[in-house]
């Protein structure tokens, strides 16, 4: 790929180096708050923007590879004639960018789906509406979609799996807390004021969404709670179209799974069997103008972003305000911006890398990844609680693991898809129905290896356990968490240590579950896994002893994933940064060691200023602690940070050495 420009060019000096002293708070002891002597400076100067809930080191990143990709929108949407994506993608742009014809329209682009879902009269009719809101991203009863099996990682299956809330999670329908309480009267006036912009009066209004939160409430006491779907156990309940009919037979899979457009004759993989019998319950129990009213109401809660004001802002009101505290919308075209990255992400992210993303950067990160593993498997051969037996197998899982930095090494045609500068709201359905296509086109097939599951410009990563691979988009491998310009203990500190969490994560508590192939398989003894529960059990009470805000503590079971994976990626980190600097010079930068600096790297990746509401939400929903845990957490287990700054057993920043956790 070329470069034009980097984005870490826009940077101050300090910043594209990596640690700017400006950040810190150097009046705290770092034995007392490690975080605010690590961040209190900038904690100061960055107060979350008023169209944000929460504001950090990712939102910094990502609001600058934004601005590359407005300008790549900008200038494909004024492009006279041109062709491919580039044309698609100004198309695409231009419909959300026309606000008069956005407002003129109101809900006319909903029409025909409104009209399919008003003609339903019978079950059958009620399943092929059902699959046709699939095709276009409503997730009305379930959501739809393929994946690797589970059992046999060299194929792609479908899967079916717990949806159709409008609430963040089900435990919001079933606590009964004032506050919670309150929210829902809240969100049943929010289905009230939607309904009411599609045309019901007021009475039918209230009478239909309190049928919504009926049903909704059903589903979601039948429902897997979050901490049980953490649990990829629950992911391999892959049945015949006979066995699917038979748990639900009110329905009709082999029908649902023809008007969806899978191919052949499909096993489905269904999460959560227990809400798709409640969900068959309601189908022969429940007046069938119920579920239309039912799918009415989650059609237009999909669409909402996409229609005239009135939709969008109400959407806004209860989605945004109300749940997370955020005073006002995101510019406009931000907005767009985040639709056209739903629906045409990796063509965005193609013209990205070849704007903001240098060989040179990718060749220096795939020499952070390879000393990573080897540091891991250093530490997998010295680790003094696990057998030999159990260590063979973990060795053998990790030199098959796969990487992938930056972008793709093939892009996906996106040819077929027909998107053009008339409705917003179409466009977004085309698109979301072209992906959706894609995914079932590959039902039955072997895996493809070469395919990423998010675009080049994310300001993200990922492992993957039944592909044993971690990915790592150019998005994200921008300064302050990575730069071919910084000395490597700030690069290992936070880039280094994002690898570390993601190699971690083939041996957190779920995706140790996993083996080398990839396959649902287990290949420990029974005594090591013993001893990985008890040290895990250790992290969970950990996590559930920190406060996140009032009385609210953080879920220690929820975030055990993330945190052993950042448990893990800190300390193979900072093994990684040893390698790399063997035999080299180690002079201080700015009054700091190498170690300061890494320990401060790693902080400082985690700053941000968050609203309650937000933190409210993350606590109970989040599989990630909020960000001024997980720059503590990890440390405080690590003798390593201790004797970085000096810090004694007494230090609030040090866990007694008998608290102290190490898994890996």
């Amino acid at each position: 790929m070329r470069t034009e420009h980097s984005s870490a060019g826009t940077l101050p000096a300090a910043e594209a180096r990596g640690l700017d002293p400006a950040d810190r708070d150097q009046a705290v002891d770092p034995g007392q708050d490690f975080y605010r002597y690590a961040n209190g400076g900038w904690l100061a100067r960055n107060p979350v923007p008023p169209e944000y809930s929460r504001w950090g080191v990712f939102h910094e990143v990502n609001d600058r590879n934004e601005k590359i990709l407005h300008e790549i929108l900008e200038e494909a949407a004024a492009a006279a004639s041109q062709g491919g994506t580039a044309a698609q993608l100004g198309a695409f742009y231009a419909s959300g960018m026309d606000t008069a014809r956005i407002q003129q329209a109101g809900a006319a682009p909903l029409r025909a789906e409104l009209e399919r879902i008003q003609a339903v009269s019978s079950l059958e009719q009620l399943r092929d509406a059902l699959a046709r809101l699939h095709q276009i991203g409503v997730p009305a009863w379930f959501g739809f979609g393929s994946e690797v099996d589970p059992a046999d990682s060299t194929r792609v299956v479908a899967f079916a799996f717990q949806a159709g809330l409008g609430l963040p999670d089900r435990d919001y329908y079933t606590r009964e807390d004032e506050g919670s309480q309150k929210l829902r009267e809240q969100y049943v006036e929010h289905v009230e004021r939607m309904l009411r912009l599609l045309g019901d009066d007021a009475a039918a209004a209230r009478r239909n969404a309190l049928i919504v939160m009926e049903m909704e409430t059903a589903l979601a006491k039948a429902s897997l709670t979050n901490v049980e779907m953490r649990n990829p156990q629950v992911y391999a309940n892959q049945l015949t179209i006979a066995q699917a009919n038979a748990l639900t037979p009110s329905f009709g899979w082999g029908a649902y799974c023809a008007a969806a457009g899978v191919p052949g004759n499909p096993t489905v993989n269904i999460v959560g069997p227990k809400m798709f019998q409640e969900a068959d319950r309601m189908l022969a129990a429940l007046p069938l103008e119920q579920w239309k009213t039912y799918l009415r109401w989650h059609l237009v809660n999909a669409a909402a972003p996409y229609l005239s004001s009135a939709f969008e802002q109400e959407n806004f009101r209860f989605h945004q305000t109300v749940l997370n505290g955020v005073a006002e919308m995101k510019p406009r075209w931000k907005r767009v911006l985040d639709a056209t990255e739903a629906g045409l992400g990796e063509p965005l992210g193609r013209a990205f890398v070849e704007r903001a993303f240098s060989p040179a950067a990718k060749q220096r990160c795939e020499e952070m990844v390879r000393n990573l593993i080897a540091a891991y498997r250093q530490r997998l051969a010295n680790l003094d609680w696990m057998s030999p037996a159990t260590r063979e197998q973990a060795i053998a899982k990790l030199d098959a693991f796969q990487y992938k930095i930056g972008y793709p090494e093939r892009w996906r045609d996106f040819s077929g898809l027909q998107v053009d500068r008339g409705a917003f709201a179409l466009n977004v359905m085309h698109a979301t129905e072209f992906n959706f296509r894609y995914q079932m086109s590959k039902v039955g097939k072997p895996v493809d290896e070469s395919e990423w599951e998010m675009p080049a410009h994310a300001v993200n990563a990922y492992y993957h356990p039944m592909r044993n691979e971690i990915v790592f988009p150019a998005g994200i491998l921008q300064p302050p968490f990575f730069s071919e310009h910084a000395d490597d203990a700030v690069n290992y500190g936070a880039m280094g240590a994002v690898i570390g969490h993601e190699i971690t994560h083939g041996f957190d508590d779920s995706g140790s579950q996993f083996d080398g192939a990839g396959n649902l398989r287990n290949w420990w003894t029974e005594q090591d896994r013993a001893e990985f529960d008890q040290r895990a059990q250790a992290v969970v009470e950990q996590f559930n002893g920190y406060v996140a805000v009032d009385d609210l503590h953080v879920n220690g079971a929820l975030t055990l994933g993330e945190n052993i994976a950042d448990l893990g990626g800190l300390n193979i980190a900072y093994q990684a940064l040893q390698i790399a600097l063997q035999g080299r010079p180690r002079p201080p930068i700015g009054g700091l060691t190498p170690e300061q600096r890494f320990f401060l790297s790693w902080a400082q990746a985690w700053r941000e200023n968050a609203r309650p509401e937000a933190i409210r939400v993350q606590v109970n929903t989040n599989p990630h602690a909020p960000a001024r845990f997980r720059a503590i957490g990890p440390p405080s287990n690590m003798p390593e940070f201790a004797r970085a700054f000096g810090l004694d057993g007494g230090s609030p920043m040090v866990r007694a050495g008998g608290q102290q956790v190490r898994i890996w």
